[in-house]
């Protein structure tokens, strides 16, 4: 165990924690919302430092990162817990879980990672799978190291951190993946449990902090589909992030507290694309899907492709000094 940051200490050996948003005030042998933070005689400690779930080497693309050294190796890194509690998440097993209850823990140190991802010649470290802003002392360190040797840091988060923390790892943090979940307050308070509005003033933190930011949402069927949600969600990230800030929508298949639902039929991804295009976001991507159009990147002035994620290993093509070759367009993208 790890003694946590960003924790007061109460009267009644009560702590607050003040890492992410929830800012959950912790009885002693209790946990926080996220369960890998714990209360030890008034003391918070990161059950989950150097615990990890997963490991993997996945190709950046998964993250999903498409503006982001396209074709290279992420080292993929996950731990216990987490600070939603979403009735439609895939990775539950994990995400829903203590360290102390999850049989197949990997003890790694910050060190170890970072040996590992120069082993397999990984441009970047991923901490992702489930949410890593609760495994934010062993991020931080790990984080540190890695630039030492010129290897960047991804988040895949859902954007609940507190600006404290964010503002202290930012120098090291290189790109994120932020779930945008819903445009609804009612969506976040009902399936999330959190705040709609703090995730939107992470998401334009990490934006200002020059963060490389990617956007995903995922649309579960008469839950966040409506046109009307979509809309709202695609002006705010026009208004608030530019027309440039990837956007990704994904397809859900039913699991964990949702498997009633059905999956998202692909005409509404189709949809969600067109209505994000028409309001002049340049780059719209799909999740879980096999159309070469909504996973390649083409040039949003000409239309020339420009990265082809049609099969591995993915392609660059047309691209120049970061300009479109055939028309001189300026392209957003990390090479």
């Amino acid at each position: 165990m790890k003694k946590a940051m960003f924790s007061t200490k109460l009267g009644e050996n009560k702590v607050k924690c003040g890492l992410c948003k929830h800012n959950c005030i912790i009885k002693e042998n209790n946990y926080g919302i996220c369960l890998a933070r714990k209360n030890i005689k008034g003391v918070l400690y990161s059950e989950v430092y150097g615990k990890l779930s997963a490991v993997n080497v996945d190709p950046v693309e998964k993250k999903p990162l498409y503006h982001f050294y396209p074709g290279s190796k992420a080292f993929s890194i996950g731990t216990c817990g987490c600070n939603f509690k979403c009735g439609f998440c895939q990775n539950w097993q994990i995400s829903q879980i203590k360290t102390v209850d999850y049989p197949y823990i990997t003890e790694m140190t910050p060190s170890d990672v970072v040996r590992e991802a120069k082993r397999y010649r990984c441009k970047s470290i991923a901490y992702t799978y489930n949410e890593p802003t609760i495994n934010y002392e062993f991020a931080l360190e790990t984080s540190k190291l890695a630039h030492k040797q010129g290897i960047k840091n991804i988040f895949v988060t859902n954007g609940y951190i507190e600006e404290k923390p964010l503002r202290r790892i930012a120098p090291y943090l290189d790109a994120a993946n932020i779930d945008l979940k819903s445009s609804n307050s009612s969506f976040y308070n009902k399936v999330c449990k959190a705040d709609i509005n703090k995730v939107l003033d992470s998401i334009i933190l990490y934006h200002k902090l020059k963060i490389h930011i990617e956007l995903t949402t995922l649309i579960v069927p008469g839950e966040n589909d409506s046109e009307e949600d979509i809309r709202r969600l695609c002006k705010w990230v026009v208004d608030n992030l530019g027309f440039e800030v990837p956007l990704h929508f994904s397809r859900f298949f039913p699991d964990y507290l949702m498997r009633d639902k059905r999956e998202t039929p692909l005409n509404i991804i189709d949809k969600a694309a067109v209505i994000a295009k028409g309001f002049g976001i340049k780059y719209v991507y799909g999740g879980n899907v096999a159309e070469e159009g909504l996973n390649n990147t083409f040039c949003p002035k000409c239309g020339e492709l420009l990265v082809d994620r049609t099969k591995y290993p993915i392609t660059v093509e047309n691209v120049k000094k970061g300009r479109c070759e055939n028309c001189n367009e300026k392209i957003p993208i990390k090479f």
